[in-house]
């Protein structure tokens, strides 16, 4: 328990860190492709939960961590006002989705996932971010790409960290339409499968926040 304790305060600290300084539908029902869903488990708390559930939290923790990283990445950038503006609104709304999210997991008695932001320039300048992206990711999530959908690779994140100014803001836009399109995945998923009400109503939150911002995203490319 003092180790999930930990686990939590270091992801809500860096969480805080990088917002302050930067400035329901049916679930446990049959899976759509026929298989049974998973058994109910109850935490401590009495809580009832099933290994979807936690497999959704497990991945949208790091999911989420990354995109609040490509979120930081255009703070010192020049950027069109509206896509500036949505980068914002990208930013406070998954942040305090992670923290969630790890107290689920704490109360489940689960493990809390390693993330980008765990490295995230502790003890070093915000501007000097993009130097070191591409390896925080490879150091914590570089297997992560390929088992979570839309999650950027090491390579990817250090591209969009060099990108000339040119070139930045429409990668960006397309990156964050992939990361989100595998968010939306997952909350489908999650929709079809999970049993915990309060991670089935995120999961349908994501699904339709994202989706809208989907729209907005692609609008931008190319402005």
């Amino acid at each position: 328990m003092l180790r999930h304790h930990h686990a939590r305060r270091r992801v809500t600290a860096l969480l805080t860190a990088l917002t302050l300084g930067l400035g329901a539908t049916a679930c446990g029902n049959d899976t759509d492709d026929g298989a049974e869903p998973s058994a109910e488990r109850t935490a401590a708390n009495g809580a009832v939960f099933n290994d979807a559930d936690v497999d959704f939290a497990t991945a949208m923790i790091p999911h989420h961590a990354q995109a609040i990283e490509m979120v930081t990445l255009t703070d010192a950038r020049t950027l069109d006002p509206a896509v500036k503006q949505l980068a914002d609104t990208i930013r406070d709304a998954q942040a305090p989705e992670v923290e969630t999210m790890v107290d689920w997991l704490t109360a489940w008695g689960e493990e809390i996932p390693p993330t980008s932001l765990d490295h995230s320039n502790a003890g070093h300048d915000m501007d000097d971010m993009g130097d070191d992206m591409g390896d925080d990711m490879g150091d914590d999530t570089g297997g992560m790409a390929d088992d979570v959908p839309g999650m950027m690779t090491a390579e990817d994140m250090q591209a969009l960290a060099t990108a000339s100014d040119a070139e930045f803001q429409d990668l960006w836009l397309r990156m964050m339409v992939e990361h989100h399109e595998g968010a939306i995945a997952m909350a489908k998923r999650e929709r079809a499968e999970g049993t915990f009400p309060d991670a089935v109503s995120l999961a349908e939150s994501i699904e339709t926040s994202q989706q809208a911002e989907i729209g907005q995203l692609e609008a931008l490319i190319g402005s």
